[in-house]
């Protein structure tokens, strides 16, 4: 259990969150939710310790570990990965590491044996004995291969440093698990590994994640930073966004009211305030006008960008036709003879293991690599748009403003009112027009490649996980936009509820070729989780 007691942060003149009274209870999970700037990760360093509020406590219960995802991927570079898991528990390691000293001296003293007793006693009641096979389970189902497990953390790449350090928070059952963006940089099935895990956990877990299907997956409860404050509900992030949405209607629906009697009130008041036979009756309204209360709705911090794909004309009878493509990059096959037909009303899901070989394909189909062989052709209706996962080449010019930067991409003699009302509904409203495009967040920029696809008209679309960077707001509002849309989408995203929303046809690209099926994107789950399951029983059989 942990408890926040009257806890409020500032920063300057921009209240954070104040007055929060929220108690974290054992055997519940909850989703630490609000926009992007609301406070989510502040308010877990704040729990953490590493962070202290303004005013107000926060207490935990009593010998209960607190473990949190380290966010610093260099700060064991020196640890092999095995130590790197085991040092989560920082006491523990600490008995290990001098139980282990003390057992290498040469020369064991009385001394010596009074306290290897004393260690081996401390190690004992924190489950020393079973550390290291916990450590080779968690990192076993977070996808990290035996033999990396001695290996210096420096040698690994980005994508396994995240995972070790995964592995390293939930190592030897905390008391309090607190995880900001757990699954970035995890495949599906370790996110689905992940999930399983936290669904036997029995203690308290604080998540913040953009992912929404995990958040349904796996929270009990949502924490919901808005309005300066901190809301708990009881359910997943789904039933949040109902029961939010209802309460605001309700609020807004209340206030309109009061409105609407506040106006019917001043109007007779108006008009019969001078009238005698009538000047009773308008004392009368005015008491009841003084006695009305109008509560002004309070602003949200959360904004839904506009994201609407309109197609300037509708695809014909050939879409794209792909046949024998092949490429290498660094001497690593990406794909081999991918052959493949797109059809008219096609949303595809590209999955696999291998990011880089979707990646490849988008840039051949947008025409900014070529293939080694092979071929594919666009039908003569056919006008593509692409969203490429990166895309900082795109902002390394000090000299535009958003405006200015926007305009190249809208049709000629645009005029300037038209590219700041288009920013506006993209969250970039008045100052925020003529920012440098070099200064921009991750999350800003992807909006801005939004836009560009947007002033595009395209009836064809190529996106490259375009949800990275994104808040939940904006990564909603591009899911409704491409479900919406009624032409052919390409595209490849790590979060489930975007795939299973939007993609009707899965093409899996595999070592050895494709895997073409048309349907839902948790059938395709299912059918692999079959074919797994057999191919295991057949081994077990032989």
């Amino acid at each position: 259990m942990i408890t926040a007691s009257n806890v409020a942060l500032s920063y300057g003149k921009r209240i954070i969150f104040q007055d929060v009274n929220i108690k974290f209870t054992p055997g519940n999970c909850y989703g630490l939710i609000g926009a992007n700037g609301a406070g989510k990760s502040t308010f877990l360093k704040i729990l953490a310790g590493q962070l202290e509020p303004d005013r107000g406590e926060i207490s935990k219960g009593p010998g209960q570990r607190i473990a949190v995802l380290n966010q610093d991927q260099f700060a064991f570079d020196e640890y092999t990965v095995f130590n790197t898991v085991l040092v989560g528990h920082k006491k523990l390691y600490k008995v290990m590491a001098e139980r282990e000293a003390i057992y290498a001296k040469a020369d064991f003293t009385e001394e010596d044996g009074v306290r290897s007793a004393e260690l081996e006693a401390k190690f004992g009641e924190m489950n020393g004995y079973e550390a290291e096979a916990e450590a080779a389970v968690l990192l076993k189902g977070l996808g990290i291969p035996e033999e990396y497990r001695h290996k210096k953390m420096k040698e690994l790449d980005g994508s396994d440093k995240v995972r070790v350090l995964l592995a390293q928070a939930l190592f030897g059952n905390p008391g309090i698990l607190l995880l900001d963006e757990p699954t970035n940089q995890l495949d599906l099935r370790t996110i689905n590994w992940l999930e399983d895990f936290l669904s036997r956990f029995q203690n308290t877990v604080i998540i913040v994640s953009h992912d929404r299907h995990f958040l349904n997956q796996v929270c009990t409860h949502m924490a919901d930073i808005d309005y300066g404050k901190i809301t708990v509900y009881v359910g997943n992030y789904d039933f949040w966004y109902e029961a939010s949405q209802l309460h605001f209607r309700q609020k807004e629906t209340e206030s309109n009211k009061a409105k609407a009697k506040a106006e019917e009130l001043k109007e007779f008041i108006r008009r019969f305030s001078s009238n005698a036979s009538k000047a009773k009756q308008a004392t009368s309204r005015k008491k009841l006008l003084d006695k009305l209360t109008i509560d002004q709705m309070p602003t949200s911090s959360r904004k839904y960008p506009y994201i609407v794909f309109k197609p300037e004309r509708p695809c014909g009878d050939i879409i794209l036709e792909i046949e024998g493509l092949c490429k290498e990059t660094d001497g690593v096959t990406m794909f081999k003879d991918l052959t493949l037909t797109v059809n008219k009303g096609d949303k595809i899901a590209f999955v696999g293991a291998n990011s880089l070989a979707k990646t490849a394909l988008f840039q051949i189909l947008a025409g900014e690599v070529q293939p080694d062989k092979g071929s594919f052709r666009w039908g003569v209706t056919m006008k593509h748009a692409y969203f490429p996962k990166e895309n900082s080449s795109y902002f390394d010019s000090d000299q535009y403003d958003l405006v200015t930067w926007l305009r190249q991409f809208a049709p000629p003699r645009t005029d300037e009112s038209f590219i700041r009302g288009f920013l506006g509904k993209m969250l970039f409203s008045g100052e925020e027009a003529t920012k440098k495009t070099s200064v921009l967040s991750g999350g800003e920029r992807v909006r801005c490649m939004l836009s560009r696809m947007m002033l595009a008209d395209a009836n064809a679309l190529i996106l490259d996980e375009p949800t990275n960077h994104l808040d939940l707001e904006s990564i909603t509002a591009l899911n409704n936009g491409l479900m919406s849309f009624s032409e052919v989408v390409l595209f490849a995203s790590h979060d489930h509820q975007f795939v299973s929303t939007v993609a009707n046809r899965i093409v899996e690209i595999t070592p050895t070729g494709i895997i073409d099926v048309m349907m839902q994107f948790d059938e395709y789950l299912a059918m692999k989780d079959a074919e797994m399951a057999e191919d295991n029983q057949t081994r077990k059989a032989a």
